[in-house]
């Protein structure tokens, strides 16, 4: 970790301890707003920058100390740019990386409960402290034999708290999403469902496996071997990655040479997952990409894994053909069948939405309407962050009471915008390589 964070003696683990910290941090951003408008009668000229500020400071040191699915869900925020004031992106950001941890006594505990000893005994070394803390658990480093590795322990209480604790972060995630309680309601059930995966470590374990195994073939990538006999449902073992986070490793200047085979690693990865696997990698975020000595990829944390339904795969991905070559009845019954427009829809309602999504859809399709794309291009970013401004503040798009867009698009939307954006931290150009039918 960057910083030496104060560890963590307990985390709230009944409802009430968790809803009683989320009332009390309602009552600071409560707090906050009416210092803010006090303010703003005496000097009317007053932005809500130093509000954001704030309410971003108390909201994440509230989630942090919790840990768990409100956490993850500040750092799922923080990786769309379009959702949040520059001071909640910034400071949620922390949960990829840097959240307190657990102090050691804790983490006994744990390997008490799943292996009846303390790491101490099963390993021949171990830190005593996290040397990685984020929103569902933590790693240390061992060592076994001549083996070096890392062990990720799940914190207390995250899993039996996945649903409790996204109907407390609701009231917070409408305030900041601006969105309507419908629109919400519609995706929470898939970030549920995700989220009560990512708690489950074997499962992880098994995708980890799989998806690694198939994707074994790409160039510069590295993925680690996993130890059944050191991990269960709350702990993963797995080899140690040697090397720094995609940030840390840009600080040190590599060639443009280096950048692009990061990079071309990162696309034909998701390339093959999305399209030959149907099943990908879900949480893109820089946390969870190590570049090794060589300019090598190195791959961990599959607990966030979107398998795509073979329906959604072919209307969605159809929508990415440049000009949108689809004969129009064909392409309305693809708006539909996606729940971007419904018969509970005027047809002005229709045509508007129509618009609006075949404008996005277009815009993030750019990268596969040509041969090799240049993601240090800030102006095709720009474009995408325009448009995000745009249609949120638009009174048609405001003003519909329904939810737009299904919610298999919610983590397919996501991934590839974290790619998108990684490519773009990277200044990477890559050959844009494109699934057989797109590409004739």
């Amino acid at each position: 970790m960057p910083e030496k964070l104060r560890e963590q003696e307990s985390i709230p683990v009944s409802k009430v301890q968790r809803a009683a910290k989320f009332i009390s941090t309602g009552a600071k951003v409560g707090g906050n707003y009416v210092r803010h408008y006090a303010k703003k009668m005496v000097n009317p000229a007053l932005d809500k920058e130093g509000l954001h500020q704030s309410n971003a400071e108390d909201i994440y040191k509230s989630l942090s100390q919790l840990k768990g699915s409100a956490l993850k869900v500040a750092q799922m925020m923080s990786m769309d740019k379009n959702l949040l004031p520059r001071a909640y992106q910034d400071k949620f950001t922390m949960a990829q990386y840097s959240a307190p941890p657990l102090s050691y006594p804790l983490v006994v505990k744990t390997f008490q409960k799943y292996f009846s000893k303390g790491p101490e005994q099963l390993f021949d070394t171990f830190t005593r402290s996290a040397v990685n803390a984020a929103s569902i658990g933590q790693v240390h480093q061992a060592t076994k034999g001549d083996k070096v590795l890392a062990v990720k322990i799940q914190y207390p209480g995250v899993a039996d708290s996945v649903s409790s604790d996204l109907k407390l972060v609701r009231p917070f995630a409408l305030r900041l999403l601006n969105m309507n309680e419908k629109e919400l309601d519609h995706y929470m059930e898939e970030v549920e469902e995700k989220l009560l995966e990512e708690t489950d470590y074997q499962l992880e374990i098994q995708r980890s496996r799989e998806i690694s195994g198939a994707c074994s073939h790409i160039a510069n990538l590295n993925f680690p071997n996993y130890y059944d006999e050191f991990s269960s449902e709350r702990i993963i073992t797995m080899d140690w990655i040697q090397g720094n986070h995609i940030k840390e490793w840009l600080e040190t200047n590599p060639t443009q040479e280096a950048k692009n085979q990061i990079g071309q690693a990162l696309w034909d990865f998701y390339h093959h997952q999305v399209h030959n696997l149907m099943q990908v990698h879900a949480d893109p975020h820089p946390g969870n990409f190590i570049v090794q000595e060589g300019d090598v990829l190195g791959i961990i944390d599959f607990g966030c894994v979107k398998v795509i339904p073979e329906d959604f795969y072919h209307g969605y991905f159809s929508l990415i053909k440049k000009d949108l070559l689809i004969k129009e009845e064909e392409l309305n019954q693809i708006f539909y069948n996606l729940e971007f427009i419904s018969d509970k829809d005027t047809d002005q309602e229709k045509v508007y939405f129509k618009g609006v999504f075949k404008e996005m859809i277009s815009l993030l399709g750019k990268p596969f309407h040509v041969d090799r794309f240049d993601f240090a291009d800030d102006g095709f970013f720009e474009q995408i962050f325009e448009l995000g401004d745009r249609i949120s503040n638009d009174k048609m798009f405001k003003k519909s009471r329904q939810a737009r867009g299904s919610r298999h698009g919610l983590y397919i939307n996501r991934t590839y915008f974290g790619l998108y954006n990684l490519l773009n931290q990277l200044g990477a150009t890559v050959d844009t390589t494109k699934p057989d039918w797109l590409a004739s």
